[in-house]
């Protein structure tokens, strides 16, 4: 279990927009955003539902990419996910379904943001939720 995770970007509006969409449509908003001049260093967002708990900063972005994934409770939040994250921009990287290689009731779906790091949704349940 995390307590937070940040990730670098190259492009602050850009991903902005992005993450704004895909992770709106899981629930997760846009609860801190800390320019230069505060943050010291770099400009930051911090992304979550009751606290931030996804952090992004500015900075040359490159130099590795990640894969996060958030857990969502039905399965039509990890289509909503998607699709928002394809309209703001991302690239698919594995559309929403099932991946029973994984576990018997995996459901998930994959974007890559602007910089190519791999963000996944998914849903671990039996698979009874409306769609």
């Amino acid at each position: 279990m995390f307590d937070h995770i940040g990730l670098c970007i190259s492009q602050l509006e850009r991903s902005r927009r992005f993450y704004l969409e895909a992770l709106g449509a899981i629930g997760y908003r846009l609860l801190a955003e800390y320019p230069v001049e505060v943050a010291g260093h770099r400009h930051v967002l911090g992304f979550g539902d009751e606290r931030p708990r996804f952090w992004l900063s500015v900075d040359r972005a490159g130099s590795g990419t990640a894969h996060v994934a958030f857990t969502v409770d039905r399965r039509a939040q990890v289509d909503a996910f998607h699709a928002a994250g394809l309209a703001a921009g991302g690239r698919d990287n594995g559309a929403p379904g099932l991946r029973s290689h994984y576990h018997p009731d995996y459901y998930g779906a994959f974007l890559l943001d602007p910089d190519g790091h791999n963000l996944e949704a998914v849903c671990r349940g039996a698979g009874t939720d409306e769609r």
